[in-house]
């Protein structure tokens, strides 16, 4: 019996997986890391602690397992990040996540011009802050001595695998979404390049999600615990593999994520783009590309509302050894669908899709002598949906979808599933596992290794889910409810920046 690790990167832990082929769990671990906000507009990780928590859970998860029986380790990682380093591989930078909104400037000058457009047509990538090429673009401009030391531009999970292998490939999923890949002729593109001012030769060779790296350093082996043969599986995007890990691998099935932040996704055969910019496309595997848009205010949104308005009942909650959230939520059901007429824009963080402006600042409208704390619960948790339905509504330009999967934190509450559900009137089916990107990442380990033929054999593995149906009555009104929530953020939409400007 052979077992394969999927790891996956994230923005705030890493987590790993062990499976057997069929896809069973064995054992799983979870490892945090903080992320640093030196600024108001920066957002970075230290990647030493990254490689300690994928050195610990990797111990955690092969603990008791023969070090040749582990044939493994393939990952998933967190998009648009960002590592200067040196002609020694070693970082210049923290790795900049894709929460930095440092070049927020660069993007708005960026978008402005037609060369923004071009760009967007030939990546795939939206022009935002988050993109390593305006990231990039802006240590040109700002820092440009930083740069020039630069021998490599990375990103997190290529350093990792680096410091595991000591090679230094980057994946097409990875690639496509740093804004510098032309998702057509699936190499660097030279355009791009010139705007953000790097060279072919500071970016990594490029491989499939499926290549395969025969072997770890003696370091990394004995950092990490295995054997020197165990292999190591580039894999994909959280994103993309989100995707395939919920079932939602064909044209026509969505995926919709809400964790700390959130995304719409459908997998189209080929590429497409929006004509105004607004949609992702990136490569999954061959005839796989996921079309759609992430957004910035998910569960994090929740976490503010549970410290800034309810921080006396949380504390409670605790005392009690009870989940704030729990609470939260609870009371939040007490309040009839709508709220009471309030609505919440959650656009506390800016946002990417699908208004793509990192001056947009959150709102709460309908506000009256009558509205309590419960109301306003309710109305941020119905705020975030609405605000994914309005992705959804445009990735049906890509593909008419006809069934939606759904996973992330947000799952673990009945009543945000039926929110969910409720707002956009389909029914929706959620797995009972939330590492949907762990898995896809093993499956096309598994198909890379040639213990499977087809990543079709996922839907095997997915194990139990369930299905909720929308309530009618709550849809219609909920309907009502969206017509005026996008009226309002079209409305705003200009004045997002007058307003961001107040703070600064």
């Amino acid at each position: 019996m052979t077992y394969l690790i999927g790891t996956d990167l994230g923005t705030t832990s890493t987590k790993s997986v062990l499976y057997d082929h069929q896809g069973h769990v064995i054992a799983s671990a979870n490892v945090g890391y903080p992320l640093y906000h030196d600024t108001v507009t920066t957002a970075e990780e230290d990647p030493q602690e990254i490689w300690q928590a994928v050195q610990a859970t990797i111990h955690q998860v092969s603990a008791g397992i023969a070090t040749d029986e582990i044939e493994g380790i393939a990952f998933s990682s967190a998009m648009h990040s960002l590592i200067l380093l040196d002609a020694n591989k070693q970082p210049l930078t923290r790795v900049i996540t894709w929460a930095d909104n440092r070049a927020a400037a660069d993007a708005a000058a960026l978008k402005a011009q037609p060369l923004g457009q071009q760009l967007y047509e030939m990546t795939g990538t939206p022009i935002h802050p988050m993109s390593p090429l305006v990231k990039l673009h802006w240590f040109a401009n700002q820092q440009p001595d930083l740069l020039n030391q630069a021998r490599y531009v990375v990103g997190i999970k290529e350093y990792i695998i680096y410091l595991m292998t000591g090679q230094l490939q980057m994946d097409y999923s990875m690639a496509n979404a740093t804004g510098l890949f032309n998702l057509y002729n699936f190499d660097w593109e030279p355009a791009a390049l010139d705007y953000a001012q790097v060279t072919r030769a500071q970016l990594p060779p490029l491989v499939d999600t499926d290549a395969v790296i025969n072997g770890l350093t003696p370091t990394a082996a004995g950092e990490l615990g295995l054997r020197l043969a165990t292999k190591v599986i580039m894999g994909a995007s959280d994103g993309a593999l989100s995707n395939l890990g919920v079932g939602a691998d064909e044209p026509g099935v969505a995926a919709i994520t809400i964790g700390t932040s959130g995304a719409v996704r459908v997998m189209t055969k080929q590429p497409y783009l929006d004509p105004e910019g607004r949609l992702f496309c990136y490569y999954v595997a061959p005839h796989h590309w996921i079309v759609g848009g992430p957004i910035n205010n998910g569960g994090q949104v929740f976490r503010w509302v549970r410290d800034e308005l309810f921080a006396t009942e949380s504390q409670v909650a605790r005392d009690h050894q009870q989940d704030p959230y729990d609470q939260l939520t609870a009371l939040a059901a007490t309040v009839p669908v709508g709220a009471h007429g309030l609505l919440f824009h959650p656009y506390l963080s800016g946002e990417r899709a699908p208004l793509w402006n990192a001056d947009a600042r959150g709102s709460l409208l309908g506000v009256t002598t009558t509205t309590t704390k419960a109301d306003i619960a309710r109305a941020v948790l119905e705020g975030i949906v609405m605000n994914l339905n309005t992705v959804l509504q445009l990735t049906a330009a890509a593909e008419p979808v006809h069934a939606i999967r759904a996973t992330g934190g947000f799952a673990r509450s009945s009543l945000w599933r039926q929110i969910l559900t409720d707002v956009l009137g389909q029914p929706i089916t959620i797995p009972s596992s939330f590492e949907s990107s762990c898995l896809a990442a093993a499956v096309i380990g598994l198909k890379a290794l040639g213990h499977i033929d087809d990543l079709n054999a996922i839907h095997a593995m997915i194990g139990a889910t369930e299905t909720y149906q929308p309530n009618a009555a709550n849809h219609q009104l909920y309907h009502q409810h969206q017509v005026v929530f996008d009226h309002v953020t079209a409305q705003l939409a200009p004045l997002y920046h007058e307003i961001a400007t107040l703070n600064r």
